[in-house]
């Protein structure tokens, strides 16, 4: 079975160039991806990602909100009884908030500069996790 992976741009960020790359990239490694486009909120991300049953939500985040908009997924998808699905962040993170992303819930986090070939193999082994 194919994972299914949701990528959303949450809040009032406009650039997406990143978001679709990676996309593409996750597409060509063989898995389901949906794309929600920009300024998405957190709200439809989860409704979103329980109608297309995701295994996955990727938050493509630029604007410096990664913090808060990670937590606000991460206890939306909990509080629609979803918290198995994993949510991963990627974007504009500084290093020193990599451990607070996952702290807050984030299953993975991918600052820029973070490889494809490092993004696949590690959405792989976290989707293999959740069906093994």
């Amino acid at each position: 079975m194919t994972a299914r992976i949701l990528v959303a741009k949450p809040g009032l960020d406009g650039h997406d160039r990143g978001a679709k790359i990676v996309a593409r990239a996750l597409r060509d490694a063989g898995f389901e991806v949906i794309y929600t486009g920009i300024r998405q909120r957190i709200e439809d991300i989860v409704s979103i990602a329980l109608q297309e049953d995701v295994a996955v939500v990727g938050l493509s985040i630029l604007s410096g909100a990664h913090l808060a908009l990670t937590k606000r997924t991460v206890d939306a998808l909990r509080e629609a009884d979803a918290g198995d699905i994993a949510v991963i962040v990627g974007g504009t993170i500084p290093q020193s908030d990599v451990s607070k992303l996952l702290e807050v819930g984030a299953a993975a986090v991918f600052p820029t500069g973070t490889s494809l070939e490092t993004l696949v193999t590690d959405v792989r082994a976290l989707t293999s996790e959740q069906v093994g």
